[in-house]
């Protein structure tokens, strides 16, 4: 028996992530904008972006926020308005913030989702813009134990 070359659109539908990772990673940018929005006392805007999956996982999520994220991150939080210059550090605060927002997705939909290897987002906030990223644990058991750490010691 021959088969048929996939056509386009059949390449495309086996080649696109799962809905379930959409879904993910749709409700954890609307809670990293409302998140972010409030901490920083400033419209923040969050877009998905696509990133690589890292060949080796992490046994917790890994966060990634570059050096303009951190700096917009500490510099509101401790009351100043302009942001300047570079944080050579990432704020522990900014780390535990991002892990409560993504520990609450998880819980939120992971009956439906697997761990997408890595998520990326650009944020604009004022006149600073940024990259986050995230690098995922392999296995949905792996993330729901951590979760319901984070949410039980956050």
């Amino acid at each position: 028996m021959q088969l048929l070359e996939l056509s386009p659109a059949e390449v495309a539908f086996l080649t696109s992530p799962p809905a379930a990772i959409d879904r993910l990673q749709a409700h954890l940018t609307r809670r990293l904008a409302a998140t972010l929005t409030a901490r920083l006392r400033l419209p923040v805007e969050v877009a998905a972006q696509p990133v690589d999956a890292p060949v080796d996982a992490p046994p917790k999520p890994l966060w990634l926020p570059d050096a303009g994220l951190a700096t917009l991150w500490l510099t509101r939080r401790l009351g100043g308005q302009r942001v300047t210059g570079a944080t050579p550090f990432v704020p522990d605060t900014l780390i535990h913030t991002l892990d409560a927002a993504l520990a609450e997705s998880w819980l939120d939909t992971a009956a439906q989702a697997t761990p997408a290897g890595a998520m990326a987002w650009r944020i604009t906030a004022d006149l600073t813009r940024a990259t986050l990223v995230v690098h995922l644990p392999h296995t949905q058991n792996e993330m729901t134990r951590w979760a319901r750490g984070a949410i039980r010691h956050g």
